[in-house]
Order: structure tokens, then C-alpha cells, then sequence
């Protein structure tokens, strides 16, 4: 992660971005002129001038991004503009031969309907069921949905859970009364699936093995997984006034955004790592995360969060899902929520099993009491878990619940 102050107060010299010394997030998700600029921009493909004048960077910008490769934005730019070239959108793939790339690409109709699911302004449950019930048999559409609506679960004896959507800002009623803030990660995330023709993860997209150039600069700029509002808003419930910890928050991103949503206290901590180039909350505090949990003597009265906890193992070093392990053997708490892969590509916690297989393998006393999608970058399948225990999990244990009600 980029240079902090270790969780003191806001240093006047803090560099937000890397390269614009003067961009600070408070100001960028205020600007809403920048936000409608940034969408003109990515309306052309012009990924490149999106970023570049969302950041106040120069306009032949060198920095070299690291990541999934290693690349800067002329050359995401450059391979933006080979559209479907080389299989750079080939994200569904027959998993008896993945070499194979699906022989047509999603009409852009169905990526549109796809990204409506994450619409703050509809029902998730609703939008999840249109999305399926007007898709063409053997569709990639239906697929996509099928896929979705079998792994989305709401526990059925938790109704905060049941996000309303928000109307337009312009809707003068009480619930309405503040405005939703910004997303911009949700914006850009919305761009690639139009412009890389991705309509959402199913079983034809888990043998992905490579991603695009796109999306290291995603990571770096605002991180691995995109919130949705649903999901935001589903943590605000469950904190039920409590604070969060968010181990492992890489630039603060997430962080950033549930503070905007009146979760709070929410302490970022993370390692430092892995170096972004921009950083969205000057206060994180650099530590391990499980002797952080330790010397705070569990956190028993916050909510534990984990955005794309890394594997390890292999050439990664350290244990396999060590991470994970080592976070919930420190934490005293009841309510854990993980941001991350919901098929077994491997890519977050563990190799070859999701969050919520090992939770109900090696975890017995915890409830799954969350699983929803989240916007994902082609070829990724993200989700939101949250599980619960003790006096605060659901009595109710059987695993009936919304899956798109």
C-alpha cells in the first residue's frame, strides 16, 4: 500500500495519488461534472482519458502499473482498442475445452440488463429475476442468471436485509432525502462489461485463466472488488452501529465507501505490502492483520472485514488460506463478512473450495446468513458473504432463504 501515517492524524504532505500531488478523494467524489466528463469518456473507449482526467494525471502518463502484468495506460489503451483481437474478450469458455472460446458474445442488450442487478435504483432480488426470466434458452444470458440466482442467499430471519431501492435523487420523499454517494469504481466497472462484452460470470467463465489489461488499473485505482450499493448497504445493517475492521485494506477503497455510508467507526489495516498507486483514506493503520486482532483483544464488539483475502502458499508463500485461518482464530467477534470469489478459480482465501464451503466444513458454529453478487470484472466472480454467531446468528439454521425473492 502506498505511504501512511499509521492511523494518526491527516498529514498535510499525505499524497493521495501517485503523480497528482493535488487529487484528494473527498473532492473527486463531490465533483460531479468529473464524474459526467469521466462517463463521456469511457462512452468512446477512451479508458485512457477517463482515468487520466478523473486523477488530475498528465496526459502521457509513464506509470507502470503491476499487477496481473505489468503495463501502463497507453498500452491499456492500445489493447482497448483491439476490441475482441486475440481473444481479448473471449470470458466464456467450455470448460471440456477451454481452449474454446464461446462463438458469440453477449448482445449488448443482456450486459445491460446484467449491470441493472446492480442499479442502486432497482430491487437486486427483482432485477436478478428479470434478468433471467426474459433470457433465450442455451443463452449465455440464462446461464449467467441461473448461475446468479443459485448461489444469492438473504437469511430468511434477518428482513434488514432486504434492501429497497433507491429512487432518483430527484425524488423529494424522506427515505430519499439523502443523496446516494457516489461509486465510481461502479461506474468504470459498468464500462468494461460493455466494453469487453461480459454479461456476468457462469459456469463457462470459471476456467478464465488470464484477464484483461484493464483491469490492473482498476485494482490500483480503486481495488480488487467493486461494492455494490445492495452490499454497502447490507453491512451498514449488520454493524448495526458497530464498528468494522477492514484487515487487509489494501488502498481503502472499501473503507471509503462505508464510511460515506455511515458505517463508523471503520478501522483500515493492512500490511503495506502491496504498493497502489492510489490510496482513498489517509489513516490506515500498518500492521499485521491477526497481531492487530490480537492486540485489541479480538475486536469482540466490531464487525470483521475481509476484501479479497489473499491465498498464499506456493510461490506466495506462507500457509494455503493461511490469511483467512489465522484471521479468524484472532477474532472475538460475531459477525464476519469476505469479499471474494464465489467459484473455485482460487483466486481469494482458499484453493479449490469458496468461503462458504470451508465455513460450513471447519467452522461449524458460524451461520452463512449473506451471499450476494457483486459487479464483477470479466472473467471474475465476485460475492459478498457474511456469517454470523453466537446470541447474534439466526436461530433458524436451515439454508432456505431469498434466492432473488
Amino acid at each position: 500500500m502506498a505511504p501512511n501515517n499509521g492511523g494518526g492524524a491527516k498529514s498535510t504532505s499525505f499524497t493521495y495519488c501517485v503523480g497528482s500531488p493535488t487529487w484528494n478523494p473527498t473532492s473527486y467524489i463531490a465533483d460531479t461534472g468529473l464524474h459526467a466528463r469521466a462517463e463521456v469518456h469511457l462512452e468512446k473507449d477512451d479508458f485512457h482519458a477517463a482515468i487520466t482526467e478523473s486523477f488530475a494525471l498528465p496526459k502521457r502518463d509513464t506509470y507502470v502499473y503491476h499487477a496481473i502484468n505489468s503495463v501502463t495506460l497507453a498500452q491499456v489503451q492500445h489493447a482497448v482498442s483491439l476490441g475482441a483481437a486475440n481473444n481479448l474478450h473471449a470470458w466464456y469458455r467450455d470448460p471440456a475445452a477451454p481452449s474454446n472460446p464461446h462463438p458469440r458474445p453477449p448482445p449488448r442488450s443482456d450486459i445491460e440488463v446484467y449491470l441493472s442487478v446492480f442499479d442502486p435504483a432497482t430491487a437486486t432480488a427483482s432485477a436478478l429475476k428479470t434478468f433471467a426470466a426474459n433470457a433465450r434458452k442455451d443463452s449465455l444470458r440464462r446461464r449467467v442468471a441461473e448461475h446468479l440466482l443459485a448461489k444469492r442467499f438473504l437469511h430468511p430471519e434477518l428482513p434488514q436485509l432486504q434492501i429497497p431501492r433507491r429512487k432518483p435523487s430527484s425524488s423529494s420523499s424522506a427515505a430519499n432525502a439523502k443523496a446516494i454517494t457516489p461509486n465510481p469504481y461502479l461506474a468504470f466497472a459498468a464500462w468494461s462489461a460493455r466494453s469487453l462484452e461480459w454479461c456476468g460470470p457462469c459456469d463457462l467463465s470459471e476456467t478464465v485463466a488470464s484477464s484483461h489489461h484493464v483491469l490492473p488499473v482498476l485494482m490500483h485505482h480503486f481495488g480488487c472488488a467493486c461494492p455494490s450499493y445492495e452490499a454497502l448497504e447490507i453491512l451498514r445493517a449488520l454493524a448495526a452501529g458497530r464498528g468494522v475492521v477492514d484487515l487487509g485494506s489494501g488502498n481503502g477503497y472499501w473503507t471509503f465507501m462505508l464510511r460515506a455510508h455511515g458505517v463508523g467507526p471503520v478501522v483500515p489495516v493492512d500490511n503495506a505490502q502491496s504498493a497502489w498507486r492510489v490510496t482513498w483514506v489517509p489513516d490506515t493503520v500498518v500492521a499485521d492483520g491477526e497481531a492487530w486482532l490480537r492486540r485489541n483483544g479480538g475486536a469482540p464488539d466490531m464487525v470483521l472485514l475481509l476484501v479479497y483475502p489473499i491465498v498464499g502458499g506456493g510461490v506466495a508463500g506462507g500457509e494455503e488460506g493461511g490469511f483467512t485461518r489465522g484471521a479468524l482464530r484472532a477474532y472475538a467477534g460475531d459477525t464476519l463478512a469476505v469479499v471474494g470469489t464465489q467459484n473455485r478459480n482460487g483466486y481469494t482465501s482458499f484453493r479449490g473450495r469458496t468461503m462458504d464451503e470451508y465455513m460450513a466444513a471447519e467452522e461449524k458454529e458460524w451461520v452463512k446468513v449473506v451471499q450476494i453478487p457483486l459487479p464483477s470484472f470479466p472473467g471474475k466472480d465476485e460475492a459478498l458473504f457474511v456469517f454470523q454467531r453466537g446470541d447474534r446468528a439466526p436461530k433458524d439454521i436451515k439454508t432456505g432463504g431469498e434466492a432473488g425473492s
